[in-house]
């Protein structure tokens, strides 16, 4: 007998990340609730982390999974080991980064034990923004804005109307604002405590947990 054991069902889960291109990088935003069921038992775990020098990656979903996905990619693993190995002066981008994901959770899918996760992953490099998102499934797609969660349903109408190519950072933060606003009122998950981030080129600028946006009204 296997001493892997397949997880039918999520225990500890995070809501929507909100993500969005604007014209000088991307904007990423989420609160900091982790669920047990439908207890809102943690109000202070961030599902957002940078992942190298180009890319920021989202959650929604188990948070232990999420916890997997991190060490799968950060630099004691071979994923950015052999990045580093070779020395050039290059590293892996929001592209490349993505693309591994899909990879990571089409591979759990098939062994009928997935990472219960739906990631968003968004970067700059060499001037170019990019922005997509990972199901639990693989299934993947790249786009100007993403949601997952209840995101999907109360934060893409708003985006698909007042989204638009040449959106200035205040106005995108106003804009994700919004979003989680009406997140906050409308899904049971939400709390008002939210991490928000911001990937712009040539800088990446990660706000930590010191720089948490206040109540939301």
């Amino acid at each position: 007998m296997s001493i892997f054991v397949s997880r039918r069902y999520p225990y500890v889960t995070g809501t929507s990340v909100v993500a969005l291109k604007y014209k000088d990088g991307i904007l990423m935003a989420a609160d900091m609730a982790a669920s047990y069921g439908s207890t809102l038992r943690y109000k202070s775990v961030e599902r957002m982390k940078s992942i190298g020098k180009h890319s920021l990656l989202g959650a929604s979903g188990e948070i232990s999974d999420f916890q997997e996905i991190l060490r799968y990619l950060m630099s004691s693993c071979k994923f950015s080991l052999y990045d580093n190995m070779w020395d050039d002066g290059n590293s892996l981008g929001p592209k490349e980064v993505h693309s591994y994901l899909t990879r990571v959770m089409y591979n759990r899918r098939n062994k009928f034990n997935p990472l219960w996760n739906s990631l968003v992953l968004g970067g700059v490099k060499n001037g170019q923004k990019y922005l997509g998102m990972v199901s639990m499934i693989g299934v993947n797609f790249e786009d100007n804005h993403v949601a997952t969660g209840f995101g999907n349903h109360l934060a893409r109408p708003i985006l698909r109307d007042e989204w638009h190519e040449n959106l200035s950072f205040e106005d995108g933060v106003k804009l994700l604002e919004k979003c989680m606003r009406v997140l906050l009122y409308r899904d049971r998950s939400a709390i008002n405590k939210l991490q928000d981030d911001n990937v712009q080129a040539p800088l990446f600028l990660l706000n930590s947990i010191d720089s948490v946006n206040g109540p939301l009204v």
